[in-house]
């Protein structure tokens, strides 16, 4: 007979130390890598943003169809203990391949995605498979009679999640942005970070066996679920017109399974339609890591004295999430029970639908804001200009067939905007007529579609001289700087700036585009063959691309700031409306209907609801996967069609509630009087209490 440890003199079994830490470890591996995804895929693998979009919810899906796979290993051949053994060293594998994949020198970019892709994939299995085990074999460690005491370990359990989910977004965006390994973002070492402290949750876990009680594998009710419902279609089609019709379609099983198996089935049934809605939501909520961190990217992520990065701000739904379920418990939902209203299980998941479209429609605004510091690209049949007068007085310049510089280019002016270059091909030649000191002068230049340029005014060995330079538009997506130099000094100039070094030749020589980390840059050296010059470039701020302009003059160098694409200029404080209101929506909607459905399911068929529910969570990210690639519209009118689709689900949802009559399932026990009340009773209590965490497990 089993002896079990207890800690201190108390009920708790000294094993659910090692379960906590375990779990603890496991979900900073998992979300620390997660919250990286989407700029690894954009930065690091070079995809644009709706195929990292697409590929971020493909992982997450595949992370919600596992458990399934992992619940009947454990239950009907490996039993827990072995499962969470087996699936974690798959993982920790995983987390192994992703951070070789992760290192510039191991291979081409070509190796780098299939690493990648073999790691997530491994990881998927992993962290689902162990997803329904983990909770439920912390439960097996106590006693029957120790009920309160397993109810406070499932409390702490979930802390565990919510600790490691926290640290994990705050600390691996970090590790990646402001420590640079290969001359980039250590992705390498953010990735590696979660690998090891997957290895310390599996050394722990079994660093702990010789403690553990060890359930045998007892079958799983999935199995037997899709076995009778299965059977009773085959049985009902088989038989003819002719034989006697029944009460209900799955009454076809009664020849083979148990009548109380089929009208438990008959119950978990009636709560799986009201589920076929619920993918919507869960479509909208997971696009925090995605879309929304995106979003992050082209935002000024200066708060106060504090820089955040665009990959942490995920972790303010963990904290709101323990900040909103004790004032619903305690204060919203009394509050609205005083004013007499009959705020029902349903109506309450409704209301959590319309919070989280209130969320895309406050992301939408927010997404309309951003825009407007974005460059719009050039189109097919036109090209975008900018012009750079660095002549001592002002120029007037003029385009044959556009009227694009009506006003003259004072010396030195800060162009407020790039103007559309119409050019009916794919390439033109145009004479530009550039007016100075009342002398014309032509300049002979070539256009490209598609292509953005600077024309550069300047003086020549004789003349006026005009040179027609290539533009970086694109906004950086960590938050850097673009910066350039154009030197009008006479001499080649050596500059650092920000660990990058620029070698800029003389006679109005051009730099490249070189992305440089946001910050004051006050006394920078520029060096020359012959003297040192410091040079104050000011704040290189967030999203922003400039043209730095160096003039001789008597004191040495003097400056001129160009702001080629405008700065991020909308703070990342204007997220925190649209993740509150998606947690609030969060927090009614699934805390909610977890409940509900455990109170309108018999308890040995929890497990065919937790199923249930996973299933929704993994189809709302394919729909997420579908629209990224399919719908091909701008972002602020995806938001809001992802808002509409979900208020238009809320509908269907809100009438199929309507005619949903509340049953209690209990009543099995009055029709089956041969089945045992107290081992039902007990099923009932172990269940519940560990489902709690794993369920809410999803809402992170």
């Amino acid at each position: 007979m089993f002896i079990t440890q207890k800690l201190c003199g108390t009920n708790y079994p000294v094993s659910i130390a090692f379960i906590i830490v375990n779990e603890f470890c496991e979900r900073f591996s998992y979300y620390g890598m997660k919250a990286l995804l989407t700029l690894y895929f954009k930065n690091y693998l070079h995809w644009d943003k709706d195929l990292s979009t697409a590929i971020y919810h493909a992982f997450s899906s595949l992370c919600y169809f596992t458990p399934v796979l992992g619940a009947i290993i454990a239950d009907s051949w490996l039993g827990k203990f072995k499962t969470i053994i087996y699936l974690s060293i798959v993982y920790v594998i995983g987390h192994v391949i992703k951070s070789i994949g992760a290192i510039p020198s191991v291979g081409d970019n070509t190796v780098h995605i299939v690493l990648s892709m073999a790691g997530l994939v491994l990881i998927a299995l992993g962290t689902g498979g162990i997803k329904p085990c983990v909770s439920a074999f912390g439960g097996d460690q106590f006693e029957d009679k120790h009920t309160e005491e397993r109810r406070k370990f499932f409390s702490i359990f979930y802390m565990s999640i919510n600790a490691g989910s926290v640290l994990s977004t705050l600390i691996t965006p970090i590790l990646r942005g402001d420590v640079k390994c290969f001359g980039n973002d250590c992705y390498a070492l953010a990735f590696g970070v979660p690998a090891v402290l997957m290895m310390i949750s599996l050394v722990v876990f079994i660093a702990g066996s010789g403690l553990y009680k060890k359930s045998p594998p007892e079958g799983n009710i999935l199995l037997s679920v899709c076995g009778c419902i299965g059977f009773a279609v085959k049985n009902r089609w088989k038989r003819s017109k002719h034989d006697p019709k029944r009460d209900h379609w799955l009454n076809w099983a009664e020849e083979k399974y148990p009548k109380r198996l089929i009208e438990e089935i008959k119950m978990v049934l009636r709560v799986l339609v009201l589920y076929i809605p619920l993918p919507m939501f869960w479509a909208l909520f997971d696009q925090q890591g995605s879309r929304w961190t995106l979003q992050a990217t082209r935002m000024n992520l200066n708060i106060g004295p504090f820089v955040l990065k665009p990959d942490q701000i995920q972790l303010l739904n963990a904290f709101l999430i323990l900040v909103f379920v004790p004032i619903f418990d305690m204060g919203v939902y009394p509050l609205i029970g005083l004013c007499k209203i009959n705020f029902t299980p349903l109506k309450k998941m409704a209301t959590g639908m319309i919070f989280a479209a209130l969320a895309f429609v406050a992301a939408t605004m927010v997404e309309i804001d951003v825009t407007k510091t974005v460059v719009p690209a050039p189109n097919s049949g036109e090209s975008l200009l900018q012009v750079f007068n660095l002549m001592e007085n002002e120029v007037k310049v003029q385009i044959p067939g556009n009227d694009l510089f009506p006003d003259a280019i004072s010396s030195y002016e800060d162009p407020s905007e790039y103007q559309r270059v119409q050019l009916r091909g794919t390439t033109k030649n145009l004479t530009v007529k550039v007016t100075y000191n009342e002398q014309v002068h032509d300049c002979a230049l070539t256009f490209h579609e598609e292509k953005s340029y600077s024309l550069i005014i300047h003086h020549g060995t004789t003349s006026l001289q005009c040179k027609l330079v290539e533009d970086f538009i694109e906004k950086s997506e960590n938050g850097s700087a673009y910066l350039r130099f154009i030197n009008g000094h006479n001499e080649g100039l050596n500059i650092s700036v920000g660990g990058q070094e620029f070698e800029v030749a003389p006679a109005y020589g051009i730099t490249p585009n070189k992305s440089i980390a946001r910050g004051e840059y006050r006394e920078v050296k520029c060096i020359s063959s012959q003297m040192e010059y410091i040079i104050d470039l000011g704040l290189l701020d967030f999203g922003a691309s400039y043209s730095v302009i160096l003039k001789t003059n008597l004191q040495g160098i003097e400056v001129f700031k160009m702001e080629d694409v405008h700065a991020n200029n909308v703070s990342i404080a204007w997220q925190v409306p649209q993740y509150a209101l998606i947690t609030a929506g969060e927090v009614m909607f699934s805390i909610t209907g977890l409940e509900f459905s455990y109170s309108q399911a018999p308890a040995n068929m929890k497990s065919v609801l937790q199923a249930g529910w996973l299933m929704t969570v993994a189809f709302g990210n394919v729909i997420v996967l579908i629209v990224a690639e399919g719908a091909e519209l701008q972002q602020w009118a995806e938001f809001v069609l992802f808002a509409a689709l979900l208020v238009a689900v809320c509908i269907i949802f809100s009438i199929i509630a309507y005619f949903y009559t509340y049953v209690n399932p209990k009543q099995l026990d009055n029709m089956f009087q041969d089945d045992s009340k107290e081992d039902n009773l007990k099923k009932e209590t172990v269940q519940d209490l560990a489902l709690i965490p794993v369920f809410r497990n999803t809402m992170m």
